[in-house]
Order: structure tokens, then C-alpha cells, then sequence
């Protein structure tokens, strides 16, 4: 061997170079690069814990882009295909936005009325997924990689978290058949409620920032009376609706959004300030009342009357 000729190093030695010359020269450019000491101690000492995971990063790249012999990844190393990979993107995005608007619209709930165009798109997104096919074939289709290739199945289970969420809170009784927007029935509902809280405010007697320091609400009482009869009607007549629509289904209720509005106008109704509808037929209970208790009265006095009278008759000795 000329002895001129220099021996190239193996490339298993050739990997730790490679990966320390960015590290390196980034921590002589920031001037932190103690002298003596190894090499491990000098990349913990010189790089904070987000230049670790970046050169985490590099590394990973420079095995899969220079193929450094036996430690280079295997070239059919198991990924998705761009199609894919946008597939699960979009579906990801979806999520986190129907996400955000459930735990929003939580408290008071306004779940159905603000989130079904996004339950719609994040459904729309998981029928994307399920029915695509990869480029390769069947077998390696954007369905079976994203939703059967692991124990977890994130996205199936995702997926079916928003669809027992949305039938708990049975949002399609407040939506039309094709579940593109509010029902008239819900429409109507939501703008009696909102009328029926707007005649609670304007009626309150005193400082309006703080309820419970309130106590005198005759105003609201007689002045909202109206308003409340007529949600509390149109809540019955929803709840008779849904029970004739769904005698198959018992236990069937009505939205979410629409029960917790009436229990929201119920509380303050009663609770709150103490108010009361009469009732409208008073006077014919009480007229039938005082019937059935001067029946026995008037059933012994007719007896008395029209009974035929023994008279006791003396016998002498």
C-alpha cells in the first residue's frame, strides 16, 4: 500500500461525524464549547433541549436520505402516502375545531345550534377516509392505514366520540331531515327564549349586575307572565311532538340546547324570583270540589227525607 494512499474510515465511524458537525459548529458560533471533556458531555452542557430534538431531527434524515450502509432505515419502512397524509390532516383540523366548539358551547349549552355545519364536516372528512384508496391498491388503502394498522385506532375513536356525543345530546330533534340547518320548530323556540330573558332583564328592579342581591321581582312576575306561558306552552307542545314522532324509541328527548334552555327560564322562574302562573281553571275545580263534598250531605238528608218513619208503638199490660 503506498503509504501516501490515506485509509478511508469506515462508515459506522462515519455517522458520529456527520452528526456532530452541525452541533459543533453551532455551539462555537454561540462561543459555549468548554474545552476537554467528551463529547456527549459537551452536547448536553452546549445544547438546550429543543437543539437536542432538532439534531434528533437531522439525524433521522441523514439515515434515511444517505443510505449509510446496514444502519440506513429499511427503504420500504412503512408510511402513508401524501394523499393520505392530507386526508388525515384535513380530518385532524376538523376535529380540533368541533372540539373547541363542544366545550365552548358547554355551559349553557349550545351544543347543537353552533356546532352541527362542523359535526357535518368532521363526519364528512371521516367518509373521505374510509372510502379512499391509495395509489399502490386496495390492500394499502388510505382506510386501512389510518384506521385499522394499529391497536389504538386513534381515529376511530375519535370519530366515534363526536357520534355518541351528538346522539346523547339527540341534536337531530332540533335539526331538519337532512340535518342542514335549525328546524322551525327549534328556530322558534331559541327566539322565545331569548325574548323571554330579554323581558327578565329589563324588568328587574335595582342594580342588574348582581341576582342575588336582588329580592323584590313583582315587575318581572306580572310583566313577563305573558312570555313564560308562551315558552313553557311551546315546550310542551315539542315534548308531545316527540313523543308521537318516536313511540317506537321511548325515553326519546327533546335537544339538548332546548332542554336546557327551559330548565335555565324554569330556575330563574321559580327559583330566583319566586314567581307563579295561576292557574286558569281555579274556578271549575273549585266549583267541583264543593259538589263532591255536599254529595254525602245531600245523599243523607235525601234519605232522611223520603224513608218512611217508624213510630213506636207502646203495648199495655
Amino acid at each position: 500500500m503506498d503509504p501516501d494512499e490515506t485509509v478511508a474510515p469506515p462508515r459506522s465511524s462515519l455517522l458520529p461525524r456527520l452528526l456532530l458537525v452541525p452541533l459543533l459548529w453551532s455551539g462555537l458560533a454561540l462561543g459555549a464549547l468548554p474545552r476537554g471533556g467528551s463529547p456527549q458531555r459537551v452536547l448536553y452542557d452546549l445544547l438546550s433541549e429543543q437543539q437536542l430534538l432538532e439534531a434528533e431531527d437531522l439525524s433521522l434524515t441523514l439515515l434515511q436520505g444517505g443510505r449509510l450502509g446496514p444502519l440506513s432505515l429499511p427503504p420500504d419502512l412503512p408510511d402513508l402516502d401524501p394523499e393520505c397524509r392530507e386526508l388525515l390532516l384535513d380530518f385532524a383540523n376538523s376535529s380540533a375545531e368541533l372540539t373547541g366548539c363542544i366545550v365552548r358551547g358547554a355551559r349553557p349549552v349550545r351544543l347543537c345550534q353552533t356546532c352541527f355545519p362542523l359535526f357535518q364536516q368532521v363526519a364528512s372528512k371521516m367518509d373521505n377516509i374510509s372510502r379512499a384508496v391509495g395509489n399502490t391498491s386496495e390492500s394499502h388503502s388510505c382506510a386501512r392505514s389510518l384506521l385499522m394498522s394499529d391497536r389504538m385506532q386513534i381515529v376511530l375513536i375519535l370519530s366515534e366520540f363526536f357520534n355518541s356525543t351528538w346522539q346523547k345530546a339527540n341534536c337531530a330533534n332540533c335539526l331538519t331531515n337532512k340535518s342542514e340547518e335549525l328546524s322551525n320548530s327549534t328556530v322558534y323556540f331559541l327566539d322565545l327564549f331569548n325574548h323571554t330573558l330579554t323581558c327578565f332583564e329589563h324588568n328587574l328592579q335595582g342594580s342588574t349586575y348582581s341576582l342575588l342581591q336582588l329580592r323584590n321581582y313583582s315587575e318581572v312576575c306580572k310583566n313577563c307572565r305573558e312570555a313564560y306561558k308562551n315558552l313553557s306552552s311551546l315546550y310542551s307542545e315539542m315534548q308531545k311532538m316527540n313523543e308521537l314522532e318516536n313511540k317506537a324509541e321511548p325515553g326519546r328527548h327533546l335537544c339538548i340546547d332546548v332542554e336546557d334552555a327551559m330548565n335555565i327560564t324554569r330556575k330563574l322562574w321559580s327559583r330566583t324570583f319566586n314567581c307563579s302562573v295561576p292557574c286558569s281553571d281555579t274556578v271549575p275545580v273549585i266549583a267541583v270540589s264543593v259538589f263532591i263534598l255536599f254529595l254525602p250531605v245531600v245523599f243523607y238528608l235525601s234519605s232522611f227525607l223520603h224513608s218512611e218513619q217508624k213510630k213506636r208503638k207502646l203495648i199495655l199490660r
